[in-house]
């Protein structure tokens, strides 16, 4: 979580700051889930697990620039540790930046469509603390490049506040820990929108 600190304190004044110019910024929280296939559809170069179920929150962003195309990112993780092949604890986070376009679809409407690059950190708990230069975990990281392509439907339901159904597909790269290199995450989010003369 030292990372995602990190990540915040240096990205979101940088965010805010073209907010100002944008036309557009949106922030949004949201709640949903992940499926994948089965354990028992594993290749051979794949382990027998699946990474479906769960429930994952997710926060997400995005600055508007230009003719309703602009720049996203998110973060989504599993809330609670699953088992890893029925003993290892553990739980998996995915952080994705986006180029995205967000048409208007009438006055209470607007579409978002998504895509960009990622990764993918797995974390299994070990239940001893691991000490190194920036500070002791408990667990250690498998990190995974991915790509990603995302949607979403805004609907404003009162002034600036909406509700996005959304569904976002990871593909990604070496994820031997588990039974393929796709995972689809679908949830809901709420959102606010921060934009002058909306």
């Amino acid at each position: 979580m030292r990372k995602l600190g990190l990540v915040a304190v240096l990205v979101l004044p940088l965010l805010m700051c073209g907010a100002v110019h944008a036309q557009e910024f949106d922030a949004a929280f949201g709640l949903g889930t992940l499926t994948a296939p089965s354990a028992s559809s594993a290749s051979g170069d794949h382990s027998p697990v699946s990474a479906t179920g769960g429930a994952y929150p997710a926060f997400s962003a995005d600055l508007l620039l230009k003719r309703r195309f602009g720049v996203s990112g998110e973060l989504a993780w599993r809330a609670s540790q699953n088992l890893y092949a029925g003993f290892q604890p553990y739980r998996p986070l995915f952080y994705d930046f986006n180029g995205i376009y967000a048409p208007r679809l009438g006055k209470h409407a607007v579409a978002e469509v998504m895509g960009g690059i990622g990764w993918e950190s797995l974390r299994f708990y070990q239940g001893t603390l691991n000490c190194g230069v920036t500070g002791c975990t408990d667990f250690v990281s498998s990190n995974h490049f991915m790509g990603h392509v995302g949607g979403g439907l805004r609907y404003y339901f009162y002034g600036h506040f909406f509700v996005r159904p959304e569904a976002h597909l990871y593909v990604i790269h070496n994820n031997v820990e588990f039974s393929s290199p796709h995972a689809t995450r679908f949830g809901v989010s709420l959102g606010y929108t921060f934009a002058p003369g909306f």
